[in-house]
């Protein structure tokens, strides 16, 4: 991830795109539990039973994850899974491949040394609102399907699957509806991408610099879990107001759904399933960013081995072949110096 990293600047942009994409859906997979238990969290809103409030449903992150196992199944826990891969191909692609790109365009092609902190942040807050912009459809979905618990017996759900759930909403609701909470969702993923990004690439120019420390696997641990708290620490209330928007259609806008949660709910809903959430990012950091390094070094000596295949068998490139003919053409054969030794002696 480190601009000047050995052989990373060299690969390409389509190479970047798919090996962010593989990380960020591998890391789905593996920490979409937590992240339904984190929504359902997030969702939960304090109700009046009698003369005294109703406890809550879910009570934290591993009450969250037992009670929706107990109640739906295993199964329910990854709700959203398709959407959520369907997001991290193209969110997680392009936030991760445009971001050295972009933070290139924003130092110039002249700079030379450590990149600012502060055009990491901006490079990263680019990424990641064009990717999310893109990819809204896809979260709105995920959003949906994590939302829908257990129902009353003869209650059929909203949604039979992701494909049904973008086609209902596209006949129901109309095209513009897929971009529901567009402005909180691109507020939300441009902070947390900067957070993620612009920290795992400071933290880790940071520890390279520290004596002992090499471009491996226990860097890129401690990176990824620095990124993965600072994200949360920075996006939890944007995240919860997006979850809310998403989830619940009857609030008008972004505002609207702030000052609603902050009435009814108080100050520390906007902080709601922050264990879940910081056990997701953290895990989720760490995962896909050693996943995103090994595959980073495995392209370049895949562009190696097919440069070895265009050499040929017998690893001689055309240059090595050209040098030989040239090395060839200006030896001296013994007879022309017979002839040219019995000149000099005449």
């Amino acid at each position: 991830m480190v601009a000047d990293s050995k052989g990373k600047s060299d690969i390409s942009f389509a190479g970047t795109f798919a090996a962010s994409a593989f990380a960020a859906c591998f890391a789905e997979i593996c920490t979409i539990p937590l992240d339904t238990a984190k929504v359902r969290l997030q969702l939960q809103k304090s109700a009046v039973a009698g003369d005294g409030m109703a406890l809550p449903k879910y009570k934290g992150m591993l009450g969250t994850v037992s009670t929706i196992a107990r109640e739906e199944g295993l199964a329910a826990l990854w709700k959203g899974i398709v959407p959520g891969l369907h997001r991290q191909c193209v969110y997680g692609g392009l936030r991760i491949g445009l971001y050295e790109p972009v933070k290139n365009l924003y130092v110039g092609s002249d700079f030379v040394g450590d990149v600012p902190l502060t055009k990491k942040i901006l490079a990263a807050l680019t990424t990641g609102a064009i990717g999310i912009t893109v990819a809204n459809p896809t979260d709105l979905v995920k959003v949906r399907l994590q939302a829908e618990g257990k129902l009353p017996a003869g209650v059929p759900r909203r949604y039979s699957g992701a494909l049904n759930a973008y086609s209902t909403i596209l006949r129901q609701e109309g095209v513009g509806a897929l971009w529901t909470g567009i402005g909180p969702n691109i507020a939300r993923n441009a902070i947390i991408n900067a957070a993620e990004l612009a920290s795992y690439d400071q933290v880790k120019e940071t520890i390279l610099k520290i004596p002992g420390f090499t471009d491996n696997v226990v860097t890129h641990l401690f990176a990824g879990l620095g990124a993965g708290f600072f994200a949360v620490c920075i996006g939890s209330p944007v995240d919860v107001v997006k979850s809310r928007m998403m989830g619940d259609s009857t609030y008008k806008n972004t505002l609207d759904c702030f000052i609603k949660t902050l009435k009814n709910d108080g100050p520390l809903a906007f902080y709601k399933g922050f264990i879940p959430n910081f056990g997701r990012l953290g895990s989720w950091n760490v995962i896909m960013f050693l996943t995103l390094e090994q595959k980073l070094r495995i392209i370049p000596s895949l562009n190696m081995m097919e440069k070895d295949k265009v050499r040929g068998d017998d690893g001689n490139s055309p240059e090595n072949n050209t040098f030989l003919v040239i090395s060839l053409t200006q030896m001296r054969s013994p007879a022309r110096e017979i002839i040219e030794t019995q000149n000099v002696l005449k």
